[in-house]
């Protein structure tokens, strides 16, 4: 079974984006009183979203189950206040519950938080809880910059955050890292915002006693970590100067790493640097980049392709980056995975 850990609805019908363009409009009028309001797609325009696209990339990929998330790009946890993240979240949660129920096969949920800037992380306790427990998901996107590219919260690391990753562990789920948006002119969003946040994030978690505090506590790096296996060796030194253990020690049984990669060299180094045991298949289908390589005449996104092409991956390993590491990382979707 090969599973892709790292889907967003980003064909979602035009409804809801509809639905965000009039909550957005709301803020603007100050007498609008917020309401979460009501979204109307039928099962069959679900269907017509899917089809066509991540369905039909399914089947020609020959990948079968895709993590599922609501469009990271979409979060947009810096519009409006914590009210309307709630109202947002909530309803782009249901969104991707309809589509798992639709096509429990093809797809298992992971939850957008209800994050706003400035408002403590554990305000999306309550909507976590109802995602896992109600809907079946088995982890969440955490963007570690609800600001959109300014940084204005504490670092992943603070005790900010303690209260979210208490929940986060008990439900025994794992956490995506994944920002949203850049309103910063500075930071294109998906070219450089996306693997900024992914490279920021490493280096907050070596700088800090987080998995001291939670040893259990289980965080996936997408785009295939950022920066950080390319300069592997910086960061390694970095831990060394701090007097750190070695980064196996300090991070590898908590941080883990997706196959957004979108070339083979890109690829081929990643796996030789990160071990195999922290790497899940990934291809982020339908994402940021759709288009055809014009050296390979293949989709940049075809991950699955590129690890294929690697001769000298062992087939242990290559199970364990297709669907062992899977099973160890979202201990939900173990439990689920016995009941299919």
């Amino acid at each position: 079974m090969i599973i892709d850990c790292h889907g967003h609805y980003t064909t979602a019908p035009k409804e809801l984006e509809e639905y965000r363009k009039r909550q957005i409009a709301g803020l603007k009028d100050s007498s609008h009183v917020a309401s979460k309001g009501s979204l109307k797609i039928s099962d069959d325009q679900i269907r017509e979203s899917l089809e066509n696209a991540q369905l039909k990339i399914q089947r020609e990929r020959g990948t079968d189950l895709t993590i599922f998330s609501p469009r990271a790009g979409g979060m947009g946890h810096h519009i409006g206040n914590a009210t309307t993240s709630q109202h947002w979240s909530e309803t782009c949660n249901e969104l991707i519950h309809r589509v798992c129920t639709l096509y429990p096969q093809n797809f298992v949920g992971v939850c957008q938080l209800p994050q706003s800037p400035g408002v403590a992380p554990k305000n999306c306790i309550a909507e976590l809880e109802r995602c896992v427990n109600e809907y079946g998901f088995i982890g969440c996107n955490l963007n570690p910059d609800p600001s959109g590219g300014y940084w204005t919260d504490p670092p992943l690391t603070d005790k900010w955050w303690y209260p979210l990753y208490e929940k986060i562990v008990e439900l025994n789920i794992p956490a995506m890292v994944h920002v949203s948006a850049s309103c910063n002119p500075n930071f294109h969003f998906t070219g450089a915002h996306y693997i900024n946040a992914d490279t920021t994030a490493f280096m907050q978690f070596i700088t800090s006693e987080l998995f001291k505090d939670f040893p259990t506590l289980k965080f996936i790096i997408p785009h295939g970590g950022g920066a950080v296996p390319y300069h592997w060796g910086r960061y390694r030194g970095l831990a060394q100067d701090m007097g750190k253990p070695p980064l196996k020690e300090l991070l590898l049984n908590n941080v883990f790493f997706d196959t957004c990669v979108y070339h083979q060299p890109g690829i081929e180094l990643l796996l030789k640097v990160i071990p195999a045991d922290n790497i899940l298949f990934a291809s982020e289908v339908v994402g940021a980049v759709k288009g055809i390589d014009p050296e390979t005449g293949y989709n940049y996104d075809n991950t699955k392709r590129y690890i294929d092409a690697i001769g000298w991956l062992s087939a242990a390993d290559r199970e364990k980056i297709f669907h062992g590491n899977v099973l160890k990382v979202y201990p939900r979707f173990a439990a689920r995975g016995t009941k299919r």
